[in-house]
């Protein structure tokens, strides 16, 4: 068997070099998505969830989410939705949405119908990268009764990891992820997913 040879004009040196830094880059990558718990299948469990505070798209605040990790909590009132105000009052289910995707407005259908079943579970839904009249529009004709937020640039989704529509994060009450799915679930699958995240929390010790 022959030896593997060297390109034109590279020592061993070098190529050992090279080689040195495409490992070491691969390394920090790997590491820094360990370490955000961030990725193509967002939150990892166990991470805290992200502060932010985000205009309603359905409200006439106008601006960008705040993503402070010292100021965003602080940021509440009419027309915002705040995750820190709702990790504070119990269980959470945030779904990441594009209003140009049947599934992912599927997703928000079905969990319409089936928070009702799971009243100590907030579910909430955030629209990335898109007109803000087209998402009031959906949420008036979709008869959607919970909190819409817009985020407008896109900084909340690169936050959440959000590589595919739909994205829901489940919180725990307190405010640490217990999972995420990606992809459309359905309403069968998204009742299972509330029930176990609502059981959960009670077996920690939260109580409505």
């Amino acid at each position: 068997m022959r030896p593997s040879r060297l390109p034109p004009g590279a020592s061993r040196y070098t190529w050992f070099v090279g080689v040195l830094i495409v490992l070491l880059a691969a390394t920090i990558m790997v590491n820094t998505l360990r370490t955000e718990g961030v990725g193509s299948r967002g939150l990892a469990a166990g991470r805290p969830l992200p502060p932010f505070a985000a205009p309603l798209a359905t409200g006439e605040l106008v601006g960008d989410v705040n993503v402070d990790r010292t100021g965003a909590c602080r940021v509440r009132g009419a027309g915002l939705l705040n995750s820190c105000e709702l990790a504070e009052r119990g269980p959470v289910a945030l779904a990441f949405v594009a209003t140009r995707s049947d599934r992912c407005l599927r997703e928000l259908d079905s969990l319409e119908r089936v928070r009702g079943r799971h009243g100590a579970v907030q579910v909430a839904a955030v629209v990335v990268r898109s007109d803000r009249d087209d998402a009031r529009d959906l949420v008036r004709d979709h008869g959607w009764r919970f909190p819409v937020a817009y985020d407008r640039d896109g900084i909340l989704a690169n936050v959440f990891g959000v590589a595919v529509c739909p994205q829901v994060t489940f919180v725990l009450p307190g405010g640490r992820v217990a999972g995420t799915s990606v992809g459309e679930l359905g309403a069968r699958a998204l009742d299972a997913r509330l029930g176990r995240l609502e059981r959960r929390a009670r077996a920690d010790g939260w109580r409505p």
